[in-house]
């Protein structure tokens, strides 16, 4: 082993055994990562390294430098701890903060289960009064709640057949839970891009978006497994939240062939403060490392299609931004 390999090893175990603090200067490892944007601010989200569990969250006015909110400095950023009220003991992954009138949400992942916490502020702490996944009927992961322009929600995560696979149900707000006779699953794995021989695994989908555009609902997945250097983002289209989903022909929008890292993928899609979309994501911590995974922002260029009807999206790599702590 070269002193480089060495070296990133002796990192990848100090920040698993001990946990990750992130350190001014230092590029941001959130993996999963998600943000949420409210008064001309950003917030940054993600499965972090190490201890302690949960989730923590970090803020920036121009998604180039971040640093934690005030209030949470001394926390170093927790908004969610495991064993606070809070279901899961390990696997704290992909989480979404989003707000529903005066409250705020989390869903995110914990113990192979999708979870919703709430908080009555954007900086937590984010707790449930019924300490208890969404379902339990079986394991899922990956969890994204869309409400519609009708009131309605859907939770849209992954459940396990023989692989990974995005489903879909009507989410019950005020319970909790989804509504199981609504569960259908998305689609299958069907394109070469989702499966490469680069890292052999069961097929792979997962860390779904969904936003609607011009009365169009776009679903944002990752495919491949997250250990590949082809991990990669692609998207389907479709004219109801439960589909059925076409798959764009230009996928995958985001792939090492096109932002120049191994393992680009699972992150979320926002809007910055003038309008511009942008998709946040991971990608590998080098050539020949997978972790701590790196995070990533690329904007995105959407031009419509008039024969289709929907936009052709790509991504503008040579805009990437590599966030680092203030």
């Amino acid at each position: 082993m070269n002193n480089k390999l060495l070296l990133t090893s002796l990192i990848f175990l100090f920040n698993s055994f001990i946990g990750f603090t992130q350190k001014t200067g230092d590029e941001i490892f959130f993996a999963d990562p998600s943000i949420y944007v409210e008064n001309g601010k950003y917030y940054l989200s993600g499965t972090k390294n190490g201890k302690p569990m949960g989730f923590a969250l970090l803020e920036s006015e121009d998604l180039k430098e971040w640093h934690y909110p005030a209030s949470l400095v001394e926390k170093k950023g927790m908004i969610l701890t495991a064993g606070e009220s809070t279901y899961g003991t390990q696997g704290f992954w992909a989480p979404q903060i989003f707000k529903n009138k005066s409250n705020y949400y989390l869903t995110y992942t914990a113990s192979s289960q999708v979870v919703l916490a709430a908080s009555p502020g954007l900086t937590g702490p984010f707790t449930q009064t019924a300490v208890e996944p969404i379902d339990a009927s079986a394991k899922n992961i990956d969890s994204y709640i869309f409400k519609d322009e009708d009131g309605k929600y859907y939770l849209y995560h992954v459940r396990f057949n023989n692989g990974n696979y995005i489903w879909v149900a009507e989410f019950d707000f005020q319970k909790g839970k989804i509504k199981p006779e609504t569960l259908q699953q998305c689609f299958t794995n069907t394109e070469a891009w989702e499966k490469t021989p680069a890292f052999e695994s069961a097929p792979i989908m997962e860390g779904p978006t969904v936003i609607k555009m011009k009365g169009v609902y776009y679903l944002f997945y990752s495919a491949n497994h997250f250990k590949s250097m082809d991990y990669a983002v692609g998207y389907a289209t479709a004219k109801s939240p439960f589909g059925p989903w076409t798959k764009h022909p230009n996928s995958p929008i985001i792939h090492r062939s096109i932002v120049k890292e191994n393992g680009a993928g699972h992150g979320d899609f926002f809007l910055d403060k003038n309008n511009n979309p942008w998709y946040v994501y991971h990608v590998h911590f080098s050539d020949t490392e997978v972790g701590p995974r790196r995070t990533r922002l690329v904007p995105l260029t959407l031009k419509m299609n008039k024969k289709t009807g929907v936009y052709d999206i790509s991504v503008q790599a040579d805009k990437i931004v590599k966030p680092v702590m203030k």
